[in-house]
């Protein structure tokens, strides 16, 4: 039996899936619960008050979301940075060898002695 190139990556995925055990399953399922519970909890939080959010604290909140995305843009340019520049390959051991003063050198290289 031929596999076609067009059928290939669906049966390679319907494979992976058949793979994972129960307690993947079981950890994706408790992981969507919490999500679900987490938009419950956070819809009946924002609706159940009356109180209403006075300027400044919208001002506030523009600011705190501005200030995070420019130190998360900010450490993530560094990132890229660094990786590209090389800074971060493996440290290399550098021995430099003794300083020879240029009086000894010339006597060590001269034919005479």
């Amino acid at each position: 039996m031929k596999l076609d190139a067009i059928h290939l990556p669906s049966k390679i995925q319907l494979s992976n899936l058949r793979s994972y055990g129960i307690g993947t399953w079981a950890v994706l399922i408790i992981l969507l619960l919490l999500l679900v519970a987490a938009g419950v909890l956070g819809y009946l939080g924002w609706t159940s008050s009356d109180n209403s959010v006075p300027e400044s604290g919208y001002v506030a909140l523009v600011l705190g979301v501005l200030f995070s995305l420019a130190i998360g843009v900010g450490l993530m340019t560094l990132l890229f940075y660094s990786s590209r520049a090389g800074y971060d390959e493996p440290a290399v051991l550098v021995v430099d060898e003794p300083d020879v003063d240029q009086d000894q050198k010339a006597q060590t290289d001269s034919p005479d002695k």
